[in-house]
């Protein structure tokens, strides 16, 4: 079949745009130091999140689960490059055919064979010429960049996760706020409090949101790199944290650092409110504060019981703390919980549901009675793992 030149002229001009349309979603996702969305990006991360959610689907262990989703950002990753190559690839096998002689399957060989700079096809006359010098330089440069991404994703990840491994000592594994602001108090069994390092914590996990909150806006495939261990998850922590300082501004405002406390839940929410928009995720630039929670006050309740097993000090009964606690949270809990819930992180306790029904994971603990050094005191009493009960997931 004899395709019209008109025809052919119309498909160049659709090639050039396709050519347009890649280089616009390349220097968007790769160079611009903002979030600057394409639809060819967000169709490579719709495809890979649906294949993983098939795969994951029937599994109902969370480490199984967790270590097939540490290849999901990777896969992301390769299928932006695919794509990318993909869209050049067409661009330029439609811009190449109007040239005389040629059909499709010629021209794709001469696009084919410069883009992935082969050589081994070199079309006659000044115009294709030109065409495939462009397609060669595409090719290298869009790999080029590539290459030149992945130490700034990973620079941005070792950051972060080098703050999230440093927490599990203080908050446990996966973290928990309650767990942090207990740990604090009794400092491992050491028998000398630690509240007076919150203020330093506090102000280093604001200056990590704001890290966090920029690294992963521009280059979103970050949200979905994992951390090396299973129970470890960048959300959970924030999360935890955001907790803990929403907690003793609570319970016991006269040991709070408010200044840190409160500038670090400001950072804090706003990240996770940056993050969940960026990833396409629906929430209100500022919480309505008679929106409510989901966290219920029983829930609360557990949290008191675990700082009080230390003889934590809390100046300020539960009934009167809760809806000052409730205040802080209604600002963070929706996106914390849509984020955990959309990249599958660990069902930490008071994290929110999951797209698949996971047994809630409780803290680690050492184990009851080990003495700390000589002079500490031992750990809490009973050092039970969790809150009571174990319930499958925050109500």
């Amino acid at each position: 079949m004899v395709v019209p030149v008109a025809a052919r002229w119309v498909a160049a001009a659709i090639g050039m745009l396709l050519v347009l349309t890649g280089w616009q979603s390349v220097i968007g996702t790769l160079i611009v130091p903002r979030p600057v969305g394409s639809w060819l990006t967000r169709l490579v991360d719709r495809l890979v999140l649906a294949v993983y959610h098939v795969v994951t689907h029937p599994v109902s262990s969370y480490k199984r689960r967790d270590r097939i989703l540490a290849t999901q950002a990777a896969a992301i990753l390769v299928g932006q490059l695919a794509a990318w190559l993909l869209i050049f690839l067409v661009g330029f096998t439609l811009a190449l055919w109007p040239s005389p002689g040629r059909s499709i399957t010629v021209a794709l060989a001469d696009a084919g064979s410069s883009i992935f700079t082969l050589g081994f096809a070199e079309p006659a006359g000044t115009t294709p010429a030109v065409i495939v010098f462009v397609a060669a330089a595409t090719g290298m440069v869009v790999v080029a960049l590539q290459i030149g991404y992945l130490p700034t994703l990973y620079s941005a990840f070792n950051r972060r996760e080098t703050e999230v491994a440093l927490l599990a000592s203080r908050a446990g594994v996966p973290s928990w706020g309650p767990e942090l602001l207990a740990r604090s108090f009794y400092a491992l069994g050491s028998g000398v409090s630690t509240l007076d390092t919150l203020p330093d914590l506090y102000r280093t996990w604001e200056r990590w949101s704001a890290d966090v909150a920029e690294s992963h806006t521009t280059y979103l495939p970050l949200v979905r790199f994992r951390s090396p261990q299973p129970y470890s998850s960048w959300v959970i922590s924030l999360l935890a944290i955001l907790d803990s300082a929403a907690l003793i501004l609570s319970l016991s405002p006269e040991k709070a650092p408010t200044v840190p406390a409160r500038l670090c839940l400001r950072a804090g929410f706003g990240c996770l409110a940056r993050v969940a928009r960026a990833m396409g995720i629906d929430v209100p630039e500022e919480a309505d504060p008679n929106a409510g929670i989901t966290l219920t006050y029983e829930e609360f309740l557990d949290a008191v019981a675990r700082m009080d097993e230390v003889g934590f000090p809390m100046s300020r009964q539960p009934a009167d703390a809760w809806p000052d606690f409730a205040g802080w949270r209604v600002n963070y809990e929706t996106a914390a919980y849509q984020i955990a819930a959309a990249i599958d992180a660990v069902p930490a306790p008071w994290s929110g549901p999951r797209r698949q029904a996971m047994t809630e994971v409780a803290p680690q603990r050492p184990p009851g009675g080990r003495q700390g050094p000589p002079g500490g005191r031992q750990g809490p009493p009973g050092n039970r793992q969790g809150p009571p009960g174990n319930r499958q997931g925050p109500r």
